[in-house]
C-alpha cells in the first residue's frame, strides 16, 4: 500500500477510500472470536463517516451540521482504537497496511476537529 491511496483531497471521497482500505483489511482478518468482533466493528465504524458526511451535506441548520460532523468524529476515534485493538493483538500481519490506515485515521480526525472549531466559532 503506498500513500497514494490516500492523496485525493475530495473529502468525500477521501472518507470513501479510508472505509474501502479498512474493509479489505479486515477481510484479512482470522474468522474467529477475537476477529469477527472487531472486524465487524471497525466495518461499522469506518463505513459511518462517509455515510455521514454525505447526511451533513444535507444539513438543516449549522447546528444539525456541527451535530453530524460530531458523529462522524466520534466514529473515526471510534476506529482509531479498533486499529489499535487490531494491530496490537496481530490480528493483521499487514503493519504497513494498519500504519498508514492509522496515519490516515488521525489525519482525518485532525480535520474534522479543526472543521467543527471552525463552524462553531461563525
Amino acid at each position: 500500500m503506498t500513500r497514494k491511496l490516500y492523496e485525493n483531497y475530495d473529502l468525500e471521497d477521501r472518507l470513501i477510500q479510508f472505509g474501502i482500505t479498512i474493509i479489505k483489511m479486515t477481510e484479512k482478518i482470522p474468522n474467529t472470536r477475537a476477529g469477527n468482533v472487531l472486524g465487524g466493528q471497525i466495518v461499522r465504524s469506518c463505513t459511518s463517516p462517509a455515510l455521514n458526511y454525505g447526511e451533513a451535506q444535507a444539513a438543516e441548520s449549522r447546528k444539525d451540521f456541527i451535530h453530524k460532523f460530531k458523529i462522524i468524529l466520534k466514529e473515526l476515534r471510534e476506529t482509531k482504537v479498533c486499529l489499535k485493538l487490531i494491530k496490537g493483538s496481530g490480528l493483521v500481519k499487514d503493519k504497513n497496511l494498519i500504519n498508514m490506515s492509522e496515519k490516515e485515521n488521525d489525519e482525518l480526525i485532525a480535520i474534522f476537529v479543526k472543521s467543527i472549531v471552525t463552524a462553531q466559532s461563525k
